[in-house]
C-alpha cells in the first residue's frame, strides 16, 4: 500500500495553527507528522499552505485522535470492519493504537518505540536474520533495522493495522532506502504461515502476540514447537505476554508460556513484561 505523506493534525497542533491564525501570523512552525520533522505552514484568510498544497482551517477535533486529509477533509485514523481500529497519540509523539478501545501497546513510562527497543535488545538482531511473527505498528521491525538486522520477516494478519502503518510516521517502509530491502512484511496469519517456513531458518524471533483471549493459538503447544522448528539452536525469542491479573484472570500466562516453551525445547525465563527464551 502507498504511504501517505500529507500532513497529520491532532488536537494539540491543530491548536496550535489556529491559535497562531488568531494572533495574526503569517506563518506557523511545529511538527504535521507527529514529532519526525519540524516545517512551517503558511497562514492564510481562507486556509494554510504546506509543502506546496493547500488546506482549509479545521474545525474543533477530539483529543486522542489523529487526523489525516483524505483529499475532500481531515478526518479521523480509524476504521471500523467489525472492530473499531484507532491510531492514537502519545506524549510521546509515537502513537500507539486501540482495537474496541484496547490500547494494544504499553505508552504509560514511555513511548512505544523506547518499550519496542529494550526489547528488540534482549536478542541482539544485528547481523541476524530475525522473525518477527505478529509485526503491528512495526516498532520491532525498525528497531532491529537500527540495530544492524541482517533481514526481517514481519507477519500482521489484520488488514486494517496494515493501512494504519502506512499514516503512521513512525512504522517502518519495507520500500525505503533505510531498510535496504532487509525488511519484509507479509500480510499473513502467523499461525498459518510458519507452517510454510524452512526448518532452522531464523537466528532470532520476536513474538507480540494480542492478548491470550484474542489470540489463544498463538500461545498454543502447537505453535512453540513451530517457533522451535524455524529457529536455529541456540536462537534468542522474546514472547510479550503482559502481565494479566492473576486475581481476575486465573492465570499466571507469562510461567505458562514458559513451560510451553520449553516443553517445545527452549530455556525460558520471564524477562521484562514477557518472556526470554533460548533454543536448545
Amino acid at each position: 500500500m502507498p504511504r501517505y505523506i500529507g500532513p497529520l493534525l491532532t488536537h494539540d497542533n491543530a491548536a496550535a495553527l489556529l491559535a497562531a491564525r488568531a494572533a495574526g501570523k503569517s506563518a506557523w512552525t511545529g511538527s504535521l507528522d507527529l514529532g519526525r520533522s519540524s516545517g512551517t505552514a503558511t497562514l492564510r484568510e481562507d486556509g494554510w499552505a504546506w509543502n506546496g498544497l493547500h488546506f482549509p482551517y479545521p474545525g474543533k477535533l477530539k483529543e486522542r485522535t489523529i487526523y489525516w486529509w483524505d483529499g475532500e477533509a481531515f478526518v479521523a485514523v480509524s476504521r471500523y470492519a467489525g472492530s473499531l481500529i484507532k491510531l492514537v497519540p502519545t506524549q510521546w509523539n509515537v502513537p500507539t493504537f486501540e482495537i474496541d478501545g484496547i490500547k494494544m501497546l504499553p505508552t504509560s513510562k514511555e513511548s512505544p518505540l523506547d518499550d519496542a527497543r529494550r526489547k528488540v535488545a534482549l536478542i541482539a538482531p544485528q547481523g541476524k536474520t530475525v522473525l518477527d511473527t505478529c509485526g503491528g505498528m512495526g516498532y520491532f521491525a525498525a528497531c532491529c533495522l537500527d540495530a544492524g538486522v541482517a533481514k526481517i520477516q514481519s507477519f500482521e494478519k489484520n488488514p486494517d493495522v496494515l493501512w494504519l502503518r502506512t499514516l503512521n510516521p513512525w512504522s517502518p517502509n519495507a520500500e525505503s532506502p533505510a531498510a535496504g530491502g532487509r525488511l519484509q512484511l507479509a500480510h499473513g496469519d502467523v499461525s498459518q504461515a510458519i507452517a510454510t517456513l524452512p526448518d532452522a531458518s531464523f537466528d532470532a524471533a520476536l513474538h507480540d502476540p494480542p492478548r491470550f483471549g484474542i489470540a489463544g493459538e498463538l500461545y498454543s503447544q502447537v505453535f512453540y514447537d513451530q517457533l522451535a522448528r524455524v529457529l536455529k539452536r541456540g536462537a534468542r525469542l522474546f514472547h510479550y505476554t503482559g502481565a494479566p491479573n492473576k486475581l481476575t484472570s486465573g492465570r499466571d500466562v507469562p510461567r505458562e508460556v514458559a513451560k510451553r516453551l520449553q516443553n517445545a525445547g527452549f530455556r525460558a525465563e520471564l524477562a521484562l513484561d514477557g518472556v526470554l527464551a533460548v533454543r536448545r
